[in-house]
């Protein structure tokens, strides 16, 4: 069977997708599942007839472009792509593919989880009771916002803002949002089309916003404070729709209540200002971290596999 096409992951994938490519293809696992260094994803393109990153993975120019590419496609285990240097891909005609779809009821999970502890300070009181510091229950004691009847304002309206919307509602919130061009299906009131406005009306902030230079640091000092003082923001999105050195200043000055943040600009690396701060939960990028998302994932990418090497047109192609 070695004229099976060879196929990298670059890091540990759920068992059953893994066994599926071992199935069909001629795989190679990471058993340490460490992140590959820019050399050795270079060499897996040498190597291998498709390589398979993930969010961890920067698959820059440099590893695309080098001198003796075997591989023709990126089969990217992840929605967003900005760590692919798409314009290098293109120019070398290196086919591109992403997993979504997949991924929404999961992260709209995290994010109602995020708006939830945030705004009932339950980060706050794990750590307490943890640290033996919970000295019994008191009327004033770790007070925080109910969700009922408040304003959540959605930044980007795709599948992921609107599941997050779906359950908000359920918990008596009301929707308003931010996005290029207003939702036929919402009421025209619901649609901001400057975020600044809707920063300023909205109890709670979740943004979904896809990366890249138009929204690169969206949130910044200008729009943290257009929010009410008892706002709560929430990022499921990007990391880097996010200045965290002014979120971290605003949240130590209380000018706004409390965040949620699931992804980071310089993941692994979290600001440090921000570990520090009471008033911010912090999760390890969980938002697509179920099972059956994450197996999805990988049957995506495998499903996209399976058609480039037939010769047939991509399922999710990004290029």
């Amino acid at each position: 069977m070695s004229d099976r096409p060879r196929i990298l992951l670059t890091r540990r994938w759920p068992e059953a997708v893994e066994a599926r490519l071992q199935a069909r293809y001629s795989t190679a696992l990471n058993g340490t599942d460490r992140p590959l260094s820019e050399a050795e994803l270079a060499q897996a393109m040498r190597d291998y007839d498709a390589v398979c990153p993930t969010v961890t993975d920067k698959v820059t120019r440099a590893v695309l472009t080098v001198e003796g590419r075997r591989a023709a496609i990126i089969g990217n285990y992840g929605a967003g792509f900005e760590h692919i240097d798409l314009a290098a891909a293109r120019e070398q005609g290196i086919a591109v593919t992403n997993t979504p779809d997949v991924l929404t009821e999961a992260t709209a999970d995290i994010a109602l989880t995020l708006l939830l502890m945030a705004s009932r300070r339950a980060g706050e009181g794990e750590r307490e009771l943890r640290s033996g510091a919970w000295a019994g229950w008191r009327p004033t004691h770790l007070v925080g916002q109910s969700l009922s009847g408040k304003l959540l304002g959605l930044v980007g309206f795709g599948r992921i803002a609107r599941a997050t919307a779906k359950r908000a509602e359920a918990f008596g919130m009301r929707i308003a949002y931010h996005s290029r061009r207003p939702a036929p299906d919402m009421p025209s009131e619901a649609y901001f089309a400057d975020l600044g406005d809707l920063a300023a009306q909205a109890d709670m902030l979740s943004l979904h916003a896809p990366g890249g230079p138009e929204t690169h640091r969206m949130v910044d000092a200008a729009l943290l404070a257009r929010m009410p003082a008892h706002a709560v923001l929430v990022n499921t999105g990007r990391g880097t729709l996010i200045d965290e050195a002014a979120l971290a200043e605003a949240l130590a000055a209380r000018r706004i209540a409390a965040a949620g943040l699931d992804v980071y600009e310089a993941e692994p690396n979290v600001h440090p200002a921000l570990v520090e701060l009471p008033n911010v939960v912090l999760l390890p990028h969980l938002g697509s971290a179920t099972i059956e998302a994450r197996t999805a994932m990988g049957m995506k990418v495998a499903d996209n596999l399976d058609r480039f090497f037939a010769g047939e047109p991509l399922l999710d192609p990004v290029l």
